[in-house]
């Protein structure tokens, strides 16, 4: 586990303290309980891991292209021009 420091005007100190005794809880619990809101429960290189594992589930019935037109079919319709 590792130790921050944050500083903050005197005020806001005793009032945040203030406000966590009021509910039950310690200020260090008040600022630990936000981090982990604030950064999600996973890291941005995990969550777009994920998504993209999900992406490619997803189009696991891709065919291969195995019903694209042929080459000299696609140039006699005008495509590819």
């Amino acid at each position: 586990m590792r130790k921050i420091t944050v500083v903050v005007d005197d005020e806001l100190h005793r009032r945040a303290r203030l406000k966590a005794a009021e509910c039950g809880t310690s200020l260090s619990a008040v600022v630990r309980d936000f981090l982990w809101r604030w950064s999600g429960d996973e890291a941005d290189f995990e969550r777009r891991k994920r998504l993209q594992d999900e992406s490619l589930r997803s189009i696991g019935s891709f065919r291969g292209g195995g019903d694209r037109l042929p080459r000299e079919e696609a140039h006699r319709r005008g495509w590819g021009r």
